[in-house]
């Protein structure tokens, strides 16, 4: 592909070290999902959890923001609904990757935009962004997985309120709310997921997708349920190679080399 075809990409992908980077790369759009970009999005993904290499990905957006949501224009003029088989709307959000995967936010995440953030393990967003969910504000309801998600991650009456009202709210307001993870500077949203991909990354890739997955089941798991559930998988990893490897590092005062199995 040359270097025109991939600047116009709707989706680019760059490795940096263990991270892959996603960048949702419409900027002239605000980064709006139609369905290209939420194939190259499932496909960015798909890369992810299938390169032994990779440990954890970090999604970001080109230009001045995140992402607007959905593609009104390209909707109204008949083009295909961006859904994926398997993968859901913007070919993330109804099943996201294996391995953690951080949004960096910069000026807004609303509508499909912060379904698709909330589609992610952790979220950073840059103080003075915006997100939000105003599909009421145009006859529509934020089918993606905001109206599931919001409840579990937030309280009640805050749901609700930004789901019945449509506003948006601020990331200073997010993140006191418990949405977002880190706040930072305007314009440094991808480097401060960046660190925090670093971070994951220096630990052992199996316990953390073996960590991922009890945290993200247990939310809809019984008590009893969970326990099962995680007696299995942290039995497995005990005995993983990996397990055995981070017992003889500490032993012996030295920086794990960590194989994934």
């Amino acid at each position: 592909m040359n270097k025109t075809a991939l600047a116009e990409a709707p989706v680019l992908t760059e490795r940096r070290d263990h991270t892959l980077i996603i960048t949702l790369n419409r900027p002239a759009a605000r980064n709006a999902i139609n369905h290209a970009l939420a194939q190259g999005m499932a496909a960015a993904l798909d890369l992810l959890d299938s390169d032994d290499r990779l440990r954890v990905g970090v999604l970001t957006g080109a230009g001045s923001g995140f992402c607007s949501g959905m593609d009104l224009k390209a909707f109204a003029s008949g083009a295909a609904y961006p859904m994926i088989d398997g993968r859901g709307f913007g070919g993330i959000c109804q099943r996201s990757s294996d391995k953690p995967l951080i949004a960096a936010v910069e000026g807004y995440a609303v509508a499909g935009g912060l379904e698709i953030a909330l589609s992610c393990d952790l979220l950073v967003a840059a103080r003075g962004a915006r997100m939000g969910t105003p599909e009421v504000k145009r006859g529509l309801a934020a089918g993606a997985g905001a109206l599931i998600r919001l409840p579990k991650r937030v309280p009640y009456h805050i749901a609700m309120e930004m789901a019945l009202t449509g506003d948006l709210i601020t990331t200073e307001r997010a993140y006191a709310l418990g949405l977002v993870n880190a706040l930072c500077e305007p314009g440094d949203a991808l480097a401060t997921a960046l660190k925090l991909a670093q971070t994951i990354a220096e630990n052992a890739p199996l316990a953390v997708r073996t960590s991922k997955h009890i945290v993200r089941g247990s939310i809809d798991w019984s008590e009893d349920e969970a326990w099962a559930r995680q007696s299995g998988l942290i039995d497995s990893l005990g005995r993983s190679e990996d397990a055995t490897e981070g017992a003889r590092a500490f032993a012996e005062k030295r920086q794990a080399q960590w194989k994934g199995r």
